[in-house]
Order: C-alpha cells, then sequence, then structure tokens
C-alpha cells in the first residue's frame, strides 16, 4: 500500500510506493570492468593537474609550485580544471540581477591509490580525509565575500564523476542556498532544534542503521530516493569547524560504514554525498545527505517537486544489514 509522508519539519512530501517494485536487489548495479588503473590524480601524475594548493603529507601541510610538485602525499587538493566559480569573476552587465561569477571550486583527491574507494580506507585515511574536508571549508569561509561552501562528493559517472579515482569537490561562493534558508526559517519556528527530535526519535527506530560515540546513520522516514541515508551528530553542532578530533574520526567512520553497507549489498552503485551546515546559524544542525542514483526524477517529479520512491526506508535498512531475503525472481 502506498503512503505519502510527509518531511520530518519541512513541507515537502514523497511518495512511499512499494508495491512498484517486488526486489530490493532491483536497484543492485551490474559488476563492471575498470576502465583504466591510472589516471592524472593517481601517485606519479602530479604534473598533469594544476598546481596544489594544500598536500597533505606525513602529518605536514604543503603546496606546489612552478619548479616542484609535492610527492609521496596522502590527500591533494587544487583547484578544478574547469570551475564553476573563479576567483578572477569579471564584472557582468544584464537587464536582469545578476553578479559576477566570483567563487573558488576546488577538489580534493582523497587517496594517491587509483583503486581505493572509501569503503576501503583505514581509520586513519578516513581521519585525515575529514580534517582535510574541516580545513578546506574554513579556509574558504575566511575570504571576502564568501558566504557559503558547499562540500559534496560524487561517485560514478551516473553521479556527476567525469574521473573514477574517488575525489571530493567544494565550490565556495558568495550567496547562500536559499534551501538552506527555507529550512532555517522552519527551523526558528519550532522551540526545539528539530534535528535534535530526529535524532531521538530515529536512534530507537527501525530505519536506524549505524551508529557510533558521536553520529548516527538512518534511513529517513521521508527518503525522496531508494536507499537515502542521512548522517547526523548525535549532539547539536552546527557546523564542520565545531568537530575536535573525536567528532571527525566518529564522522569518517559513519560515512565509511553507511558506503560499506551499500557497497556489499548493492554492488559499485553510484551516489552523491552533501554536506549542510551553516557557519553563521548556531540553531542550524550539521548534516550529510548520501543518495545512491538509483532512479531518473521524470514529469511527475519535476512538476510537483513530490518524489516516488518504490524503495521502503524500513526494507532498505533491512536490506543493507542483510536481514532480508529477496522473493523468487
Amino acid at each position: 500500500m502506498s503512503e505519502i509522508r510527509k518531511h520530518y519539519f519541512l513541507d515537502e512530501y514523497c511518495i512511499i510506493a512499494p508495491g512498484r517494485s517486488k526486489r530490493p536487489s532491483v536497484f543492485k548495479a551490474e559488476k563492471k570492468e575498470k576502465a583504466s588503473n591510472k589516471c592524472v590524480f593517481c601517485a606519479g601524475e602530479e604534473d598533469k593537474t594544476p598546481l596544489a594548493t594544500a598536500v597533505y603529507k606525513n602529518g605536514s601541510i604543503l603546496k606546489d609550485s612552478e619548479s616542484s610538485r609535492v610527492t609521496g602525499w596522502d590527500v591533494r587538493c587544487m583547484p578544478n580544471l574547469y570551475p564553476a566559480l573563479a576567483p578572477d569573476g569579471g564584472e557582468v552587465n544584464s537587464d536582469h540581477e545578476v553578479f559576477p561569477g566570483y567563487g573558488f571550486h576546488e577538489v580534493i583527491v582523497e587517496t594517491p591509490t587509483h583503486e581505493n574507494m572509501i569503503p576501503d580506507l583505514s581509520d586513519e585515511e578516513m581521519a585525515l580525509l575529514m580534517k582535510v574536508y574541516r580545513d578546506r571549508v574554513i579556509h574558504y569561509e575566511t575570504f571576502d565575500k564568501i558566504e557559503y561552501v558547499s562540500l559534496f562528493k560524487n561517485w560514478g559517472e551516473k553521479a556527476g564523476a567525469s574521473l573514477e579515482h574517488t575525489h571530493s569537490q567544494l565550490i565556495a561562493m558568495p550567496i547562500k542556498p536559499p534551501l538552506l534558508m527555507e529550512e532555517m526559517k522552519a527551523i526558528g519556528s519550532f522551540s526545539r532544534c528539530p534535528y535534535c527530535d530526529i535524532v531521538e526519535k530515529e536512534s530507537k527506530s527501525e530505519r536506524l542503521l549505524y551508529e557510533n560515540e558521536h553520529f548516527m546513520v538512518i534511513a529517513p522516514y521521508c527518503s525522496k530516493v531508494p536507499y537515502e541515508l542521512w548522517i547526523l551528530p548525535k549532539g547539536h553542532i552546527n557546523h564542520i569547524s565545531g568537530f575536535d578530533q573525536d567528532h571527525l574520526d566518529s564522522l569518517g567512520k559513519a560515512i565509511r560504514s553507511a558506503l560499506s553497507c551499500l557497497r556489499d549489498n548493492m554492488g559499485e552503485i553510484p551516489y552523491n554525498y552533501m554536506f549542510y551546515q551553516l557557519r553563521d546559524e548556531p540553531g542550524y544542525h550539521f548534516n550529510l545527505k548520501l543518495q545512491p542514483v538509483t532512479t531518473k526524477a521524470a514529469g511527475f517529479e519535476k512538476n510537483t517537486e513530490v518524489y516516488i520512491n518504490i524503495m521502503p526506508p524500513e526494507t532498505a535498512v533491512k536490506y543493507l544489514q542483510g536481514n532480508f531475503q529477496d522473493g523468487p525472481e
């Protein structure tokens, strides 16, 4: 039986329609051969990319120069070769409201090893990656006119990744996303943080996939897409700058656990994950949304902004935990 479910606290809806699919494994990714085992993001290929602005190596933070590229690195950060925004955004003229395309667009190469992906990284490697995320967000937020730093990861061609070597991106821009501003308005109408309520309620629900000391992973009640997952800090923290090393360690483990569950049960399924945070809004609650690319938005979704999800989040969690058996083909 289908259900129309409302978002926890926003005026958003999704339709959970399990009758449109018989088996959780219908979304399982097909196995495919790797296209290559070396690319411009690999160790030894540093001269094929823009100069790195931050290179993490053996506990130090270095940078490339015109005469020398840092090798033997752990994580490498560089300007995107095809940036959406650039620091030299020029003047623009229009009859409509318009701003120069000022900002920064950076690529974060998470590992020098081409074959490795997030589930393959060690605790130490994940902790370092989380530190890099925190450092780079804070770094770009210090720039004049930068209002928001969007931190995200696309993995797989269908999720928008142009290279298969695992990497994340950030775009620092001079505007705040209207989506988050609308969310902040809704949060301000409550006497208590609604995300804190979500943490409390879902910690006891069948939608809880994983938890550690500081974070939990849930399949949200109002999942827009099959196998959507949210990662939430258990305590109220509005921005990654508020995470100490213990929180960064826990965040890395939560992300890796979520992606490991997906890979172990769904194969190499494409996905996006996105960080949501507001540095100047203590009432906001940091969160990370992970959305596998399992379906395409079609006419109904584009016409209504109401998403049809044929995989109930409760079933999704059972499947990802290995507690659900598919029926016959």
